[in-house]
């Protein structure tokens, strides 16, 4: 569903939007809200943005970066600039639930406000009043790319937000290795660039950026908590909560730990389990046919077809016999 138009006749009354987005938000999280930012703010419009939590180092020299309000850490001021606007836009997220006490906060005090949701994930919520809403779509960033464009506004792309959008279609894509990486990716990527986006600098922040303790725990995860199931066409890693805290891992740490697993020759589904004190969070990729949102529907989970999330409130040794016990329920599924 696309309201478009009706979204940006909207935004033209609009006096106060918070932009927001899901828990622990990512590059094309943080990627779409920024751009759409920037964006608002060459209409002259006043915008903020208000993430649930913190998010990774990684993502901190985006553009805008230091506007951001971060729930967790101020949660008085986030809760004003809630009650003060008249529009929310909730990016990159389909249920309430994903935006942890902002989601409950929206549920709850919808009256005399606008909600407006732009999200390529599947089963969205009705929690809004107006949607931009494609599953094929690679990404939000995409869906705020395809926005600006629709109201013939790309002229208003500047190099901030050129950056911003190119993130988060990079990051999705798996810097345009998914099957997500269609020809009007490319298109959009390539008038991203022509708007002041540099790629190779932007590779260098996301990927060249990060601690040595990161590193370490990388290399560790790598040679000691890889497990290979050859039979299962799958690997995993499951981390506990001692060995987040010996290496010292921050936010985003783990970020893009799981698809290593899929850069084994033969394996087509990886799996990462962190423990992480109340809840065993899980992140699942799949290469080809196999559907990893299904899987993830065992653990309170889903997404995408071959990129989901879950979570396990049980102990991380249960998570794992309970994952392994269900891989032979789709064992016919992974051998492709």
């Amino acid at each position: 569903m696309d309201q478009s138009a009706q979204i940006r006749a909207h935004i033209e009354k609009a006096n106060h939007i918070v932009i927001t987005t899901h828990h622990k938000p990512d590059g094309d999280a943080m990627g779409s809200t920024l751009g759409l930012w920037h964006y608002l703010k060459k209409l002259g419009k006043s915008a903020t943005i208000i993430t649930p939590t913190d998010y990774g180092h990684f993502l901190h020299w985006l553009p805008g970066n230091d506007q951001v309000c971060v729930y967790t850490e101020t949660p008085e001021k986030a809760i004003q600039l809630l009650e003060q606007s008249d529009t929310i836009m909730g990016l990159d997220f389909s249920v309430l639930t994903r935006a942890n006490e902002i989601g409950e906060w929206m549920r709850n005090n919808k009256s005399g406000r606008c909600f407006i949701q732009i999200d390529h994930h599947l089963d969205p919520e009705p929690w809004d009043d107006f949607r931009i809403w494609d599953v094929k779509a690679s990404s939000t960033c995409e869906l705020i790319y395809r926005f600006i464009q629709a109201n013939d506004e790309l002229h208003l792309l500047k190099h901030e937000s050129a950056e911003c959008l190119y993130v988060g279609i990079m990051t999705d894509t798996g810097s345009f290795r998914f099957g997500n990486t269609t020809p009007t990716v490319h298109r959009t990527i390539a008038t991203l660039l022509e708007k002041g986006a540099v790629a190779d600098l932007i590779q260098n922040r996301l990927f060249d950026n990060f601690s040595e303790s990161r590193t370490r725990f990388l290399g560790y995860c790598l040679y000691v908590k890889l497990i290979v199931l050859p039979e299962y066409h799958t690997a995993y890693m499951a981390i506990t909560a001692e060995e987040l805290e010996r290496f010292d891992v921050k936010t985003g740490d783990t970020e893009g730990l799981v698809n290593y697993a899929l850069s084994i020759l033969g394996v087509n589904l990886g799996v990462l389990i962190v423990d992480r004190g109340s809840v065993r969070k899980m992140s699942f990729r799949s290469i080809g046919s196999f559907p990893a949102n299904q899987l993830a529907g065992h653990f309170k989970g889903g997404g995408h077809h071959n990129a989901s999330g879950g979570m396990s409130e049980d102990s991380l040794e249960n998570t794992v016999e309970k994952f392994l016990n269900l891989l032979d329920s789709f064992k016919s599924q992974l051998i492709y």
